[in-house]
């Protein structure tokens, strides 16, 4: 049971989160593909996917100015170079999959911006992700960044989730004490778990996930849409 009475701070996780409102990634982009008949199995993508965020985070090739929409295309660009089969992706099918992403993004975001603002006036935010160097870009091109005076950005930290460190990290740039620290993420094992092992209370935003659930997770409270933090 979450203790709102304690709580003097936000962290929020971005990826999955904030701009797809708890669909996992790999997910929404594999519905892009299905919309412009990439002849691929979900097995194959699941591997086209894998090696494409592994490729990403051993390689710095996104840089910190590249928006979202410059960070899909690289994307796509090594996903689809390690898809199997002799398939001709043209320029145009490429375009089409991260401009499908980016307005999914775009959608999300603007839902969940009505909320984030609403709680930016009561409590200090901060934001903590793993991600490449260049969320500060991808902030500022949705009109989102003032809200996170605090980033925490496994990139430029050099500690990734699911270390529990890194919300650690967040917990003191907000100067409090974890459990006065409400965590709100998608990722049950890289956010929820992590968080709780912190001491910080937490609030799964659950909803298509990477893998299946088994039952037995749990947070101090569960939610399925990003709007019903208003509820709280």
């Amino acid at each position: 049971m979450i203790d709102t009475g304690r709580i003097r701070g936000v962290i929020f996780d971005y990826g999955g989160t904030i701009d797809s409102n708890g669909v996992h990634w790999a997910e929404v982009i594999r519905q892009a593909y299905q919309s412009v008949n990439v002849p691929v199995t979900k097995e194959e993508f699941r591997a086209a996917y894998i090696h494409g965020e592994r490729t990403l985070g051993k390689n710095p090739i996104i840089k910190p100015h590249h928006t979202f929409l410059d960070m899909l295309q690289l994307k796509i660009d090594i996903q689809m170079e390690s898809l199997p089969g002799s398939f001709n992706f043209d320029v145009s099918m490429k375009h089409q999959i991260a401009h499908f992403c980016y307005g999914y993004a775009r959608t999300s975001i603007a839902k969940a911006r009505l909320v984030i603002e609403w709680m930016s006036g009561m409590y200090p935010l901060a934001l903590v992700s793993n991600f490449y160097g260049n969320i500060a870009a991808v902030l500022s091109d949705f009109g989102i960044d003032h809200f996170f005076p605090v980033i925490i950005e496994s990139a430029v930290v050099g500690v990734r989730k699911p270390d529990p460190q890194i919300f650690r990290l967040g917990v003191e740039a907000l100067g409090m004490k974890a459990d006065e620290v409400v965590v709100i993420g998608d990722s049950y094992d890289k956010d929820i778990v992590p968080a709780q092992t912190a001491g910080c209370q937490t609030i799964w935003l659950k909803n298509t996930g990477w893998s299946e659930y088994t039952g037995n997770e749990t947070a101090d409270l569960i939610i399925s849409d990003f709007a019903e933090l208003r509820q709280l």
